[in-house]
C-alpha cells in the first residue's frame, strides 16, 4: 500500500463517476416507492375540474403506497425502477460525479471557489445530466404513472423498458424521448441553487449561534431545511414536468400549456400536488445517496490502494 491515509487521497474524476453513478442506483433502490407515489400524486385529477377532483383515489403519501399495494400488488410500487437505475448511471455519474471537477475548471484550480462558482458548476453538470439522460426520465415516469391492475393485465401502455424506448421512438419520434427536456434542466438548475444556498445559509447559522457542532447532526438538520425550500421553490415546476412528459401527443401544445391547464381546470394547488411526497422522497434520497456515495469513494480508493 502507498503511503499516506486512505482518507487523505484525493479520488479520481473516475472513481468520482462510478460512485456517484452507483450511489445514485442505491438510493433509487431505497426511495422508489416515494417516487412513485408522488409521480401518482401529481397526475392525479389532471385535465379534471374541482369538483371531480373531490373524488380522489389517492389520498397522502402513505395512503398512495397502501392503494397501489392493494390494487395492483407490492410490485407495482417498483415499475420504472428499471429505467429509473439506467437514469441514475447517467444522471447521477455526471450531476455529482463531475461536480468537483467542473469546479475545478470554473475556479481555474484555485482551493477557495465563491458560491456563484459552486451554482455554476452545480448548474453545468445538472444540465449535462439532464440532456442525457432524459430518454431514461421519460420512460420511468410513464411507467410509474402507469396503473396496472390485475384484470387488465393486457391493458398496458408498455410492455417492457426496451419496448417504452421503442414505442415512444415510433409514435412520438426520437424528439419524444427527449420530451420536457427544457423543462427539467429549469427544474435541476432551481434544485441545485436553492439546495445549495439554503444548506449553506442553515448550517452557517447553526455553527454560528452554537446549537450544534460541525457533525452529522448539525448537517442532517441542514439537509432536512434544504430540502423542504427546494421542494417549496420546484414543486410547480416539477408538476407541470410530470404531466407533459407523461402526456400522449397532441395533449398539450407545450409546457406552458401544460401549466395554464392544470392552473385554469385545478387551481393553483394543483401545482404542489404530491408535495410531501417529494419532500419526503428528496430528503430520503439524499441521506441515501451521500453516505452511499462518501463510503463506496473511500471503498474504491482503499482497494486501488491496496493493488
Amino acid at each position: 500500500m502507498a503511503g499516506g491515509r486512505t482518507s487523505d487521497l484525493e479520488p479520481s474524476a473516475v472513481v468520482k463517476v462510478f460512485s456517484a453513478g452507483t450511489a445514485g442506483c442505491v438510493a433509487d433502490v431505497t426511495t422508489f416507492p416515494l417516487d412513485t407515489a408522488k409521480v401518482r400524486l401529481q397526475v392525479q385529477g389532471e385535465s379534471k375540474s374541482l369538483s371531480e377532483v373531490q373524488n380522489a383515489k389517492y389520498r397522502g403519501v402513505f395512503g398512495t403506497i397502501v392503494t397501489i399495494g392493494k390494487t395492483e400488488g407490492p410490485r407495482n410500487l417498483y415499475n420504472g425502477l428499471l429505467a429509473g437505475l439506467q437514469r441514475q448511471l447517467c444522471f447521477s455519474s455526471i450531476r455529482i460525479g463531475l461536480y468537483d471537477t467542473m469546479k475545478q475548471l470554473y475556479s481555474r484550480g484555485s482551493e477557495h471557489t465563491g458560491l456563484g462558482t459552486r451554482l455554476l458548476a452545480g448548474g453545468t453538470t445538472g444540465a449535462l445530466a439532464v440532456a442525457l439522460a432524459q430518454p431514461t426520465d421519460v420512460v420511468k415516469v410513464r411507467f410509474q404513472a402507469q396503473i396496472q391492475l390485475p384484470e387488465n393485465a393486457s391493458l398496458k401502455r408498455y410492455s417492457s423498458t426496451i419496448d417504452a424506448y421503442k414505442t415512444i421512438a415510433k409514435n412520438e419520434g426520437v424528439r419524444g424521448l427527449w420530451k420536457g427536456c427544457l423543462l427539467n434542466i429549469t427544474r435541476n438548475s432551481m434544485v441545485n441553487c436553492s439546495e445549495l444556498v439554503t444548506y449553506d445559509v442553515i448550517k452557517e447559522l447553526i455553527l454560528k449561534n452554537h446549537l450544534m457542532t460541525d457533525n452529522m447532526p448539525c448537517h442532517f438538520t441542514a439537509a432536512l431545511a434544504g430540502g423542504f425550500c427546494t421542494t417549496v421553490v420546484t414543486s410547480p415546476v416539477d408538476v407541470v414536468k410530470t404531466r407533459f412528459m407523461n402526456s400522449v401527443p397532441g395533449q398539450y401544445g407545450g409546457a406552458v400549456n401544460c401549466a395554464l391547464t392544470m392552473l385554469v381546470k385545478e387551481g393553483p394547488s394543483a401545482f404542489y400536488k404530491g408535495f410531501m411526497a417529494s419532500f419526503l422522497r428528496m430528503v430520503s434520497w439524499n441521506i441515501v445517496m451521500f453516505v452511499s456515495y462518501e463510503q463506496i469513494k473511500r471503498a474504491v480508493v482503499s482497494q486501488s490502494t491496496d493493488i
